[in-house]
């Protein structure tokens, strides 16, 4: 069976507006295809190092259904029917980077709403998310990471500067499938919501200055995620 028909059949909460389990369970496909909400989590990594602020993004592997070869969210994933959104946070960062994190290594940043209404594989797609944004603070070189790599060709650290204005000059990439053309005129691929990035960046000065972190919430367009 392939990953993709895997993903389809894994079970997902439905949830409120706030992220609560409604108690009804329903396929990762069901979700998609009809619109129910479910979570996710993202977790951004940074670190400075000789005086740098870094941020490390993953590169989707090129056997991905979507978004195939673009830079990505550090680690990020749909949360399964039962887990919280830390739990499942720190599963995704083990499963996909190697990293052991405690649930107190994870910063809160925000919680979002994403909505996302289009096809994939020439059928309807509607991505309702609710997701839960944390960031984490990590100081090892990116050939350190343990990386999946039925998911991922590389991470790679980027300056923070570098990152941001690469993200908000070249347009987040929207998948329809492994057939899908880069977007014209990119000279970076990568399927990063410029707001999100933001937010994670914001709240790491904060914590490396010393202040405090706040979340928010606010809706956003987005295509399918991890």
């Amino acid at each position: 069976m392939s990953r993709r028909n895997d993903e389809k059949k894994e079970l997902l909460d439905e949830v409120d507006l706030e992220g609560r389990p409604t108690g009804r369970t329903v396929s990762r496909g069901t979700a998609h295809r009809e619109g129910i909400r479910h979570r996710t989590a993202h977790v951004w990594i940074f670190r400075t190092a000789g005086g740098r602020d870094e941020i490390l993004l993953q590169k989707r592997s090129a056997a991905k259904d979507s978004f195939p070869n673009c830079y990505d969210i550090s680690s990020a994933g749909h949360i399964p029917a039962g887990l919280d959104f830390k739990e499942s946070a720190l599963k995704e960062l083990h499963e996909e980077l190697g990293v052991a994190a405690r649930p107190q290594d994870l910063h809160f940043c925000g919680r979002r709403h994403f909505l996302y209404n289009g096809e994939f594989y020439g059928e309807p797609f509607h991505d309702d998310q609710v997701t839960a944004i944390f960031f984490l603070v990590d100081d090892r070189p990116a050939e350190a990471f343990r990386i999946q790599r039925s998911e991922l060709s590389e991470v790679r650290w980027f300056g923070l500067d570098e990152c941001l204005h690469l993200v908000h000059t070249n347009p987040t990439q929207q998948a329809d499938g492994v057939s899908a053309a880069p977007a014209a005129g990119a000279g970076f691929l990568h399927c990063i919501i410029p707001e999100e990035v933001d937010l994670a960046a914001q709240c790491y000065l904060r914590y490396k200055n010393g202040t405090a972190d706040d979340g928010t919430e606010s809706p956003a367009e987005a295509g399918p995620q991890s």
